[in-house]
């Protein structure tokens, strides 16, 4: 940092000698300044042009040495474009299932051909319409709100429907076959396991998985429905699905009802699904 001076003033008044004698020798003017010594400075430019340049002669020389090398090798032969021609086994191909093995072609047709047939001596029953065909809202009938099973039908993706019923003496029997499109949800299934939370919650009830169904249950009522002037009634019933079929078996008697009518019924009808 420079630091400012004041000047020098002569001592004597103006116009008396100046004795030569008694003036300070004058300071001599400060010349320009010097900056202080220090590191030597570096050239990087010169340097780095001469890295690059040895690593750009490492690369050529290394592409070079592999060129050489294998010029030197004998050349690999290429495996042939084409691939062999593969023999057609002889004979007919796989032949389709017959009608009565393809399931989907039997589910898809005539649902009422795949119903048990009424026994031999078993009268029709009185309220078993005459097609045999159940539309939705004839189906939604069947339930405790109509309205309302109405919607959960269509939010199910309702397709069709059909039932069977016959009276032997005191017992009746009601078979019900519902088909569902299945296009976002496996509708059969849950119809099927929620007439089954249903008939489990009723008191006195026996119940047994249904062979060869994977989770279809049977269920036997032993407490009757009463109701005065009238015969006490029993009753059983039967649930399970198949594919987009939901099958629902109800059986009513007078008499108490055992679990191999109920199970006998219910396995009947799913073999033929």
């Amino acid at each position: 940092m420079r630091v400012r001076g004041h000047g020098v003033r002569a001592s004597g008044s103006v116009g008396e000698a100046l004795d030569v004698s008694q003036v300070p020798e004058a300071a001599e003017a400060p010349g320009p300044a010097v900056p202080p010594a220090g590191p030597t400075r570096r050239r990087r430019g010169r340097t780095a042009l001469i890295v690059t340049g040895a690593a750009v002669l490492g690369i050529l020389a290394g592409t070079c040495a592999g060129y050489l090398i294998q010029a030197d090798r004998e050349p690999t032969e290429l495996p042939p474009l084409s691939q062999p021609v593969l023999t057609q086994a002889r004979g007919e191909g796989p032949e389709s299932l017959p009608a009565a093995q393809d399931r989907r072609v039997r589910t898809d047709g005539d649902l009422r051909e795949l119903l048990l047939k009424k026994p031999h001596g078993a009268r029709e029953a009185e309220w078993a319409d005459d097609d045999g065909w159940l539309d939705l809202a004839e189906y939604a009938d069947f339930y405790d709100s109509p309205r309302g099973a109405f919607g959960d039908l269509v939010q199910d993706e309702f397709r069709r429907a059909t039932d069977t019923g016959w009276t032997v003496g005191e017992r009746t029997v009601e078979i019900r076959l519902a088909q569902y499109h299945q296009e976002e949800s496996l509708a059969a299934r849950e119809v099927a396991e929620s007439a089954c939370y249903w008939a489990e919650e009723e008191d006195g009830t026996d119940s047994r998985p249904i062979p060869g169904t994977g989770d279809g249950m049977a269920y036997v009522h032993t407490r009757p429905e009463t109701e005065p002037g009238y015969k006490p009634v029993y009753s059983a019933e039967a649930h399970a699905w198949r594919g987009d079929i939901a099958v629902h078996v109800w059986v009513s008697d007078t008499k108490p009802l055992s679990q191999s009518t109920i199970m006998d019924l219910a396995k009947r009808q799913m073999e033929r699904l």
